[in-house]
């Protein structure tokens, strides 16, 4: 039992080993982390942050800084959760190693899924935190803390008295995410930044998606999309603009601008407020084209860059990835945003299909019509839990390191090209597309100063991280000649579990309501 003055609590983001997180000179705040921070001070705890990614701290390190905290409770999490597994996994078993009474809890997408694979893997992790965590990490150290059966805590799994791991019911997903405040004391706002060096955090406006991509593996972890009150959300902002300085805000949303009615009063809301904040984040296509009349309130709310996740530039393809909408509402959605002083990303995904050299010629052409600001080249990264794993099951896996699972490798076998055939024609095109002489003179001659800032910031880390993956493949990187099939690697297809919470509470309600109404009687 512990005092009534709560438990201490220790909350670590793990070094990420990812491209992405290494080689910027920015980093952006744990939210996932800071979201359930909040509402443990809130509850009367002793909370505090240790954040490996500065430096980054090695695991030792991380387990010297754990201990000079001395916790009652660890807790690990780490939003690219499947990449950062390995190094979660070597965190905990260290601070097992010194401490075997220190409780560690997991939480993340790759826990909430794998949470069977772990537990019987390891013993370092005593519970997982499935889903949301803001609402089911209260109740978890309530139960600890009063000495309760955890089977009574919706939302997490964990080894029972004879040692079997067992899950509990499915948490709701929270209906009220204004109910939950992020816990931004436990950061020095000095230390965090984007943009090329400018003062920034990571928030959500939206939680989930509406749309049914066979890919995603955030559609089914957040259940439903929710949004947040778009005034509260703008009035958050604009404090953390006048108390703590932040410059940007890097939306963390799948698919924020879903409702345009919710949209449209954040943006309103954000104009009113009047604080110079830069904005940017990922939307789809048709939200932009959808927005066409209103896109001058983007601009002048402070959205300055849209991700937009095209996945590929082939019709069949995007059919079969359930991916909606095409080709020329992309193409429309980008000249939008160019006509707005919006730049544009445009994320191009490789290993959907068998491609051939001819259909990476093809892609390449279509990208050029498209002309985006910047573009990002990715690998297709299959997950348990969604529809696509099941259609690529019998595929060979040449990545079995899973940290290399990042989006940003080749994780899955190709019929007609090899690895070396791969990159080479991945990197000569995004030379390509972005030394284009109309992309060069945007990015040094903008006419917005901000805009033209950026663009610069991000071609000196895309020629950074350009080089480095090259250098990788060339002299780090094995890939597997003969490795297991997607399913043997993972396990059998989750899709049917691929909801990680019940629906929240107002909806279940109303839909049981609507259920009961249209019932014969």
């Amino acid at each position: 039992m512990y005092s009534m003055r709560g438990m201490k609590i220790v909350l670590v983001n793990p070094p990420h080993t990812a491209i992405g997180s290494r080689i910027p000179d920015d980093h952006l705040p744990p939210l996932g982390l800071l979201s359930i921070g909040g509402p443990l001070i809130d509850a009367g705890h002793n909370v505090t942050l240790i954040d490996a990614e500065f430096g980054p701290l090695s695991v030792e390190s991380v387990v010297d800084a754990v201990f000079n905290v001395a916790p009652d409770m660890l807790m690990i999490g780490h939003s690219g959760s499947t990449s950062a597994h390995p190094t979660a996994l070597a965190v905990a078993e260290r601070v097992k190693l010194r401490n075997d009474n220190i409780l560690i809890v997991y939480g993340g997408v790759f826990p909430t899924y794998h949470w069977r694979d772990i537990l019987c893997g390891t013993s370092a992790f005593d519970v997982i935190v499935r889903g949301e965590g803001e609402d089911t990490i209260v109740r978890l150290v309530q139960a600890l803390e009063n000495g309760e059966n955890l089977g009574g805590v919706n939302g997490i799994a964990f080894r029972d008295v004879r040692g079997n791991s067992v899950d509990t019911p499915p948490a709701q997903a929270i209906a009220n995410l204004n109910g939950y405040r992020t816990a931004w004391e436990l950061i020095d706002h000095r230390r965090y930044s984007y943009w090329g060096g400018k003062r920034a955090v990571v928030m959500q406006f939206s939680r989930g998606c509406p749309h049914l991509c066979s890919y995603c593996g955030q559609r089914g972890f957040w259940t439903r999309w929710r949004h947040r009150d778009p005034v509260l959300f703008a009035r958050e902002i604009a404090r953390l603009h006048r108390e703590e300085g932040v410059e940007l805000i890097n939306l963390a949303d799948e698919n924020p601008t879903s409702s345009r009615r919710a949209w449209k009063d954040f943006l309103d809301a954000m104009i009113a407020e009047n604080v110079p904040v830069l904005i940017v984040g990922s939307t789809r296509a048709d939200d932009i084209v959808r927005d066409a009349d209103i896109l001058h309130l983007y601009r002048k709310a402070g959205v300055v860059r849209w991700l937009i996740g095209m996945e590929n530039t082939d019709e069949a393809t995007l059919a079969l990835i359930k991916k909606g909408g095409g080709t020329a509402i992309d193409r429309e959605a980008i000249r939008l945003l160019r006509q707005h002083g919006i730049l544009s990303m445009a994320t191009w995904v490789m290993g959907f299909e068998e491609e051939k050299l001819k259909d990476l010629w093809r892609g390449f052409r279509q990208l050029l019509s498209y002309d985006p600001d910047q573009i990002q080249a990715l690998y297709v990264t299959p997950h348990r839990w969604t529809p696509f794993f099941r259609v690529a099951r019998e595929r060979m896996v040449i990545e079995t390191d899973i940290r290399k699972w990042d989006y940003k490798h080749q994780v899955l076998k190709m019929r007609y090209l090899n690895p070396l055939v791969l990159i080479a024609c991945v990197k000569l095109i995004e030379v390509a597309i972005q030394a284009r002489p109309k992309a060069i003179w945007r990015t040094l001659q903008h006419r917005d100063r901000e805009q033209r800032h950026s663009m610069r910031w991000y071609a000196q880390m895309g020629r950074r991280v350009w080089f480095h993956e090259i250098a990788e493949f060339l002299f780090r990187r094995r890939h597997t000649s003969n490795g297991p099939t997607l399913e043997s690697f993972w396990g059998a297809p989750q899709d049917a579990e691929e909801e990680s919470m019940s629906l929240p509470a107002r909806r279940a309600s109303a839909q049981r309501r609507s259920g009961e109404a249209a019932r014969p009687s």
